[in-house]
């Protein structure tokens, strides 16, 4: 089962963050129908229900359970409804606190909710584990970091998501933006 990592933003800012990344289920079932939901933003209340099904309906390995709590709680995020999606991404965090999904989908619902000082450590988390899409980490707490002032730590978090990945255009303009003087 994919646990898809979503990263959605708060402000142009975060407007450039990808959308995607986790672990795969195998077959027609209602875990991988939210799993395929969460990867096209597919945010109907049927889709939800495709994800509650999974709940109350298969017998879900504690694997595909997790990942199902990170899918569904990335469309509870594309919905706006934040209070359920911090359910689910806590859920999936304390099921198993290393792997990276939940931490990087809770960062990105911290930034979403302008709780930038609550994202940076997420983030953290989510690069220590060894997250799948380590470029989305580094410029997410890039974004929390500027958000907090702490200005070398966002410049340095910029280059190394530029570094990861340098045909991604919007942390390089970020980047163009810092004027490095020594002093």
């Amino acid at each position: 089962m994919k646990a898809l990592v979503l990263a959605v933003s708060t402000a142009a800012l975060t407007a450039a963050l990808p959308a995607y990344a986790g672990v795969m289920v195998i077959g027609g079932s209602y875990a991988q129908g939210c799993f395929k939901a969460a990867e096209q933003h597919n945010t109907t209340l049927e889709s939800l229900n495709t994800c509650d099904s999974a709940f109350s309906e298969e017998a879900l390995s504690p694997q595909d359970e997790l990942a199902t709590h990170v899918n569904r709680g990335i469309l509870l995020m594309l919905r706006d409804d934040y209070s359920r999606a911090y359910s689910d991404f806590s859920t999936a965090m304390a099921m198993d606190p290393n792997r990276s999904e939940p931490y990087l989908n809770m960062a990105i619902l911290q930034l979403r909710n302008e709780k930038s000082a609550e994202a940076v450590p997420l983030f953290s988390k989510a690069i220590e584990l060894r997250t799948e899409l380590p470029e989305v980490a580094y410029y997410g707490r890039a974004l929390a970091n500027e958000d907090v002032g702490n200005l070398k730590a966002a410049y340095t978090d910029l280059q190394q998501a530029t570094s990861l990945k340098p045909k991604w255009d919007a942390p390089r303009r970020d980047l163009a933006r810092y004027k490095v003087s020594r002093r």
